[in-house]
């Protein structure tokens, strides 16, 4: 017999059990980043084709705020100087990828957004076309086969992972099926693997970083660096062994070591903060659950103990930022594939991240996070609470690195369905912003986010504050206030499929004005979402009494309350106008640390403004290198000061 969830027990006993969700808005006052609504191959990377106006506006009504357009596996054998990328998915087949041109569509046609991009910290990087494996000539022959083996049979030999042998440089298919232990087919492995130096170049640090100065220095593409701010340590590097087994394998002596990777990443953010000082950096992009806490070649010892992956990551990255003063991480960044696949579970997912009392019937990975040793019993991932807490042991309290996830995807079982992937999304973007999650970017898009994404980013404001439920795991509430204080929006998600839920919504340190309105989304059905006019959201008014108002959430929807009144002012959470400024000169750049919003001015001798920038979040690079040598005004909200520019 089959076990029942915890979750599936809970909706069985609750039924149409009532909710409360007591809001307080004078409690949990946290900053909500801009960039947890995001997404990843969402611009074009070829000249020839670029992404369609209707596509810009779709990103521009739905509220995409940042983009990740590196290309995930794709990004780690990057060329940037001849705009070459090895495929490891695709036989390390190397095509053209052009991420100036990626980049410069995002800063001219899509404002306020930020770009996600990646360094490579592999060590190897495409060289050129010539050596690829010819696929559509094979690929034609071998279809045109009669195949006698019945494995064969209703399938094309893609279907056994072919496209994962090293053919490029010069490689030998095995048409043979392999069947592994567990009974499933294989063909990853070439009968002779191509030669990786064919096609590939060494690209150590230095040439990962020159993409700094290229895109943002002087004489080069001339972008706002304060738009490309979060740059990956490479991309999946705990499973390099596999998806970049040409050129390191476990069946090879290129296998890296986890300090080896350390070593790596160390030389890459020591050029990256000379080149870019307010560079975010983030990492360790790690692929999925097991990867979370475990690098290929399993438990690893350090001065006597013995570490799980992150933990030894980060103490490492710690002792060397001590040791240097550069600082080493800003970001720590998981990926979500997780290995869920009922709905009921997959609904509960975005409680893998910080809820320490959710069991987990799917951990893996997490029974070895003490000391890379299996244990059996451990079966709660809370796996940022974890990785907060070697954060704290390792570079300190208020180390000021937040969280973040640039890639998710999810099990069929719900993504063919609109209103489950709506209500999982809607989930996760709650729980993002209720902690402080700095960025999230979705690889997999399914029908229902788009309309997820809409009602948060849209409606939200900036400062989130605490939300109480009485069935949490059914029904939730993520809740937010206007930087004046004068508005509140409550996003309830009932994630019940088979009940609607009677729920009262319960206001602290907030006085409403007035009737709430609301807008819905309840059993959607395929894609729905066109525009900001032309979408699933069913607006409605819901009746308030003194702080109190009472509603009814359809099974498997999301509603947000708005409401309009009296509540304090944010203070404490966003950065202020400030009367002094961080100014440090850069080759051809002035960069001003300047706090809050606003615009950053430079004025010559006469007051006449001869350069600007916008400020994003408190950071502005203003090109400064045709400027005459002389005296300036660097001005900003709530300061200015003198500086002396050298010109040409």
């Amino acid at each position: 017999m089959k076990p029942i969830s915890l979750v599936a027990c809970l909706a069985a006993i609750a039924g149409a059990q009532s909710v409360t969700i007591q809001v307080l808005a004078d409690s949990g006052r946290i900053s909500i980043s801009p960039w947890i609504y995001g997404r990843n191959n969402s611009l074009s990377l070829d000249p020839s084709k670029p992404v369609s106006d209707s596509l810009i506006s779709l990103y521009k009504d739905a509220g995409v705020r940042a983009f990740r357009e590196n290309g995930g596996n794709n990004a780690t054998k990057y060329n940037w100087r001849r705009k070459l990328t090895s495929a490891p998915d695709w036989y390390n087949n190397v095509y053209g990828a052009d991420w100036d041109y990626a980049a410069t569509t995002l800063q001219n046609q899509l404002p306020g957004t930020q770009g996600v991009s990646a360094f490579q910290l592999l060590g190897w990087a495409a060289n050129n076309t010539n050596n690829n494996f010819g696929d559509y000539a094979w690929s034609q022959a071998w279809d045109a086969e009669t195949h006698q083996d019945t494995l064969w049979k209703g399938h094309s030999w893609t279907d056994f992972s072919a496209p994962r042998q090293n053919l490029a440089g010069g490689g030998v298919v095995d048409t043979v099926i392999h069947v592994t232990p567990s009974g499933s087919y294989d063909m990853s492995h070439a009968l002779v693997e191509g030669d990786a130096t064919k096609y590939l170049q060494v690209w150590p640090a230095d040439s990962t970083v020159g993409i700094l100065p290229h895109w943002f220095g002087l004489g080069g593409l001339g972008l706002d660096s304060t738009r490309f701010r979060y740059w990956g340590m490479d991309n999946e590097p705990d499973c390099w062994n596999g998806t970049h087994d040409d050129v390191d394998s476990d069946l090879t002596v290129h296998t890296l070591s986890v300090e080896d990777y350390v070593q790596r990443w160390v030389k890459v953010a020591v050029a990256a903060r000379r080149a870019f000082p307010g560079i975010r950096l983030v990492g360790p992009v790690s692929a999925s659950e097991w990867q979370w806490y475990n690098w290929p070649t399993g438990a690893i010892s350090y001065k006597g103990s013995t570490y799980c992956y992150p933990e030894y990551l980060i103490k490492r990255l710690a002792e060397v930022q001590d040791s240097t003063g550069v600082r080493m991480l800003d970001v720590y960044d998981i990926h979500l594939y997780l290995s869920a696949s009922s709905q009921t579970d997959i609904l509960q997912t975005h409680r893998l991240l910080w809820d320490s009392v959710y069991v987990d019937p799917n951990a893996n990975g997490v029974k070895t996070v003490y000391g890379g040793q299996w244990k059996d019993t451990v079966s709660h991932q809370e796996v940022f609470l974890r990785v907060q807490k070697w954060l704290d042991k390792y570079f300190g309290t208020g180390n000021g690195i937040k969280m973040g996830s640039t890639e998710s995807g999810i099990n069929g079982a719900v993504s063919s369905s609109a209103s489950p992937t709506a209500v999982w999304y809607s989930s996760l973007l709650g729980t993002m912003a209720d902690h402080g999650a700095e960025l999230f970017t979705a690889w997999s898009w399914y029908p229902g986010m788009w309309e997820t994404l809409h009602l948060f980013s849209r409606y939200a404001h900036s400062t989130r504050v605490k939300s109480v439920s009485t069935l949490d795991s059914l029904v939730s509430g993520y809740s937010s206030i206007s930087a004046a204080g004068d508005s509140l929006l409550v996003i309830l998600v009932n994630r019940d499929a088979s009940n609607s839920h009677a729920t009262t919504v319960n206001l602290s340190g907030f006085a409403p004005v007035g009737n709430a309105t609301t807008l819905q989304l309840a059993g959607l059905n395929g894609e729905t979402f066109h525009s900001h006019t032309s979408n699933a959201l069913k607006s409605g008014t819901a009746t308030v009494s003194g702080t109190n108002l009472s509603l009814t959430l359809p099974k498997m929807s999301i509603t947000a309350i708005q409401l309009l009144g009296m509540g304090h002012a944010v203070t404490g959470v966003h950065p202020r106008a400030s009367p002094t400024a961080k100014v440090t000169m850069l080759p051809g750049i002035l960069q001003v640390e300047a706090g809050e919003e606003g615009t950053v001015r430079i004025l010559d001798f006469q007051g006449r403004t001869v350069a600007s920038s916008s400020l994003h979040q408190g950071l502005a690079d203003i090109a400064v290198g045709g400027l005459a040598r002389g005296l300036y005004t660097v001005q900003w909200p709530g300061g200015l000061k003198r500086v002396a520019l050298l010109g040409d």
